[in-house]
């Protein structure tokens, strides 16, 4: 039975984001803070464009753009990191602009843009914080992002107030860390919610009057794996960021490896949300 029920859709998603906030007796034995970005996780790969609904729904706005005003489009990527989303819209794309509150993942971001030869600027901040600092764009592009969010409501305001044409939003169904919850039980034995989902996030956007469009797709998990090559596959990259994420100290690598090496890995259920200017 879900407890915030009758709540209003932003209160129902506030609600249920705090609840996977970490409990402080745990927090108060982390050897250090669970809460990391690493920015090597975020570096694009070397062919980007792939035929998803985030992909096709922001490009084809931008196929207008060229065609109606000979030129290439614009493209505002909110929560950037190393700039996949926006990257992946080059050559329709001939200016990007990157938002995000970490510095290095906008280093990264201004490096891949230079050698791909697009012209990229940055702005470092949390969004809507620092939203009047950026640009207005053809397309505003926000992937993986909106579950670290906790009031919607301004946060895709800024976002539509920044788009010409469309907003394309882009993130899992179930909570980012939701693989980790059995691993939060074997360790600390601390049940972790299930909600919110990709759809909640989409009842705040229709609640503000949004013309919202909604699609599931399915994408495979970059770290899974054929059951014959578990171990292999489980990098000491991949222990030491999930150890941290648990709030354990190295002494405890094994166990978390020998966990990552029977981890399921299926398709991820992923949504596109979009709506317009």
């Amino acid at each position: 039975m879900d407890d915030f029920q009758g709540l209003a859709p932003r209160q129902r998603w506030s609600s249920h984001l705090q609840q996977w906030g970490i409990p402080a007796h745990i927090l108060e034995q982390a050897p250090q803070s669970p809460w990391i970005h690493p920015t090597e996780s975020f570096r694009p790969a070397a062919q980007l464009a792939v035929d998803t609904p985030s992909y096709r729904r922001a490009a084809e706005v931008l196929v207008d753009v060229v065609a109606a005003e000979h030129r290439g489009g614009s493209v505002l990527d909110v929560g950037c990191g190393g700039g996949r989303a926006s990257l992946a819209l080059v050559p329709l794309a001939a200016v990007i602009v990157g938002v995000d509150h970490q510095a290095s993942m906008l280093e990264v971001f201004a490096a891949e843009a230079a050698e791909r030869g697009v012209a990229a600027h940055t702005v470092l901040g949390d969004w809507p914080d620092v939203a009047a600092e950026a640009p207005s764009c053809d397309v505003v592009v926000c992937h993986h992002v909106l579950f670290n969010v906790p009031d919607l409501v301004p946060f895709a305001e800024a976002l539509t107030a920044h788009a010409r044409r469309r907003v394309v939003v882009e993130i899992p169904m179930q909570h980012p860390l939701a693989n980790l919850s059995a691993a939060w039980k074997r360790f600390w034995d601390l049940d972790r919610p299930t909600g919110p989902t990709a759809r909640d996030a989409a009842d705040v956007l229709l609640d503000m009057g949004l013309a919202v469009g909604f699609e599931e797709f399915e994408l495979a998990d970059p770290k899974a794996r054929q059951a014959e090559a578990r171990q292999a596959e489980v990098t000491d990259r991949d222990v030491e960021h999930t150890r941290v994420r648990l709030c354990l100290p190295a002494d405890r690598d094994a166990e978390v490896r020998e966990f990552l090496e029977h981890l399921p890995r299926p398709p991820r259920r992923t949504v596109t949300i979009w709506w317009p200017a």
